[in-house]
């Protein structure tokens, strides 16, 4: 059986409580934690928000109502940008990430979840300047999960087909160029399918796999759809899931609240369907 989740971007708007026990309601294991609450809401993709309201107090209370439904908190999402090329916006960028570490330590939450980050209008891979920003964001990861060893947390990080590490084996050896025990992988197969199948997956990146996220694409789109909509074999993905990373959390992400138990359902029949 998955260890089956969704993330808290799809109970949006709902207050801490409510989604919490949404999330009871649909049998949920483990989620990734963002900040999208009606009462707790400072959420920011590739960006830094204003997270004063992020108090040790209000986010103990968020984490124990969301545990308090039977709900391992697998991570809380950051998604900031690594690849700010501005000096004072990027020490900003890595303050954000502290302060995230800081809690994700006080809370005993195991792992941050990041992406590449880019420039808006600048995203996905140019030859005049791959080496050179390879490189930046190689640095500026290795400070990142150096910053979260200091608290005994790990860093997840989610490659993608319109980043620099756009493979499963371009990952793997940005993964040992890094060089760091508590980098992982959150291994979102939407999100490499274009550039390598199932099984090239599992092949260079297994060992590394700290959760997954639970989407779809159709490998000339820009972005995924919901699990099973798209071009991914489930039945062989979740078959070598359970063979080589069985127990880490599965967590949907792109559902919607009112669509979650028929993407919940479609899930367990393809992982029926794996024979597992």
């Amino acid at each position: 059986m998955l260890n089956f989740g969704i993330t808290t971007r799809s109970f949006n708007g709902l207050s801490a409580e409510a989604c919490a026990a949404r999330m009871r309601e649909i049998g949920l294991k483990c989620t990734e934690l963002c900040f999208v609450f009606s009462d707790l809401n400072c959420w920011a993709y590739n960006g830094v928000a204003d997270i004063s309201v992020l108090t040790s107090e209000t986010v103990r209370s968020a984490v124990e109502t969301i545990r308090a439904a039977g709900v391992e908190i697998v991570s809380l999402g950051v998604f900031s940008n690594l690849l700010e090329p501005d000096a004072e916006k990027l020490e900003q960028v890595f303050a954000y990430y502290r302060r995230f570490i800081e809690l994700a330590a006080e809370n005993h939450i195991p792992y941050i979840a990041t992406e590449n980050g880019f420039v808006p209008g600048q995203r996905g891979i140019c030859a005049d300047t791959f080496e050179s920003k390879f490189i930046y964001f190689r640095d500026n990861m290795v400070r990142l999960a150096d910053m979260a060893a200091e608290y005994g947390v790990s860093v997840a990080f989610e490659p993608c087909v319109l980043d620099l590490t756009p493979s499963a084996k371009r990952t793997r050896d940005f993964l040992l160029q890094c060089g760091r025990e508590n980098l992982k992988i959150l291994l979102d197969p939407a999100n490499m399918i274009a550039n390598c199948d199932e099984e090239d997956m599992f092949k260079y990146l297994a060992p590394y796999v700290a959760y997954f996220h639970g989407k779809d694409r159709h490998v000339n789109d820009t972005y995924g759809c919901n699990l099973g909509d798209g071009e991914i074999d489930w039945a062989k993905f979740l078959s070598l899931y359970h063979r080589h990373t069985d127990g880490r959390p599965f967590i949907l992400e792109y559902v919607k609240n009112e669509d979650c138990e028929e993407i919940r359902d479609r899930t367990f029949a393809f992982d029926r369907a794996a024979g597992c």
